[in-house]
């Protein structure tokens, strides 16, 4: 069961939300109306958020940790659809459409969500003008991740869909560090990033290697290190409609 909290400080939820695209465009005022109704909630590592099919009763802003978002295929394998962040949030669309969600979100590790019943985040979307102002703008960023993403299926090979959506969370998520190389922790093993394009585990322990040996990319307890991002963009740019012979990674 998730652990749930009875109260949080609700200064520490102000400065929070300050920083959250959702409320970006919100006064203290109203930031302290919406504030009041979340309430937060704590998941374990692997942890179900919500499952496809599930009927939509509450959305969440991410406190902490990430959330992975996924579809089941119907022979059961998982497609990571995307990796969600502090800020981000989950589960508004099947709140906004009143259909059964379309995919199903996993805590990636320990996460913290602020959470709100549909009923009531319908009632601050009247009441507060800057909140649906919010709203539509973070619907329109993922339109565009999603358009980004769509892209890796007709412009590029599998490694090239695959080195090009890890630079999508580069942008997002990357560290850089002093020498240039970036950390990507996205709590993902091989299995995961195989669902990312729809290949098998055993192909991109393959192409890590490749990479690796190239000096571009590491794979190292389950954190992706970016060793040349330049020469990692050159790679995956290579790699637009390639007619490359995938059995050799």
């Amino acid at each position: 069961m998730c652990a749930s909290s009875r109260s949080t400080s609700l200064a520490d939820k102000l400065a929070f939300l300050k920083q959250v695209p959702l409320c970006a465009h919100m006064a203290d005022q109203e930031l302290i109306a919406f504030s009041q109704d979340l309430r937060l909630r704590e998941y374990a590592k692997g942890q179900i958020v919500f499952e496809q099919g599930d009927l939509g009763h509450t959305l969440s802003i991410i406190l902490t940790g990430k959330i992975r978002v996924f579809r089941l295929t119907p022979s059961g394998l998982e497609t990571t659809l995307t990796i969600l962040g502090t800020g981000d949030l989950v589960g508004e669309f099947a709140v906004i459409d009143q259909q059964p969600r379309s995919a199903s979100a996993r805590s990636v590790g320990k996460s913290s969500l602020l959470q709100m019943n549909a009923d009531t985040f319908f009632r601050h979307i009247r009441e507060l003008p800057n909140l649906a102002l919010g709203l539509m703008r973070v619907l329109v960023a993922k339109t565009r991740w999603t358009a980004a993403y769509a892209e890796t299926i007709a412009r590029y090979d599998a490694a090239g869909r695959l080195l090009h959506i890890l630079l999508l969370f580069n942008e997002k998520f990357g560290e850089e560090k002093p020498d240039q190389t970036y950390i990507l922790d996205l709590g993902l093993n091989q299995t995961d990033l195989a669902s990312l394009v729809g290949v098998r585990r055993e192909w991109v322990n393959r192409i890590l290697q490749y990479w690796s040996k190239k000096k571009l990319v590491e794979f190292e307890g389950g954190k992706l290190v970016i060793l040349d991002l330049a020469r990692a963009k050159q790679e995956r740019d290579s790699r637009l409609e390639a007619n490359l012979d995938q059995t050799n990674w």
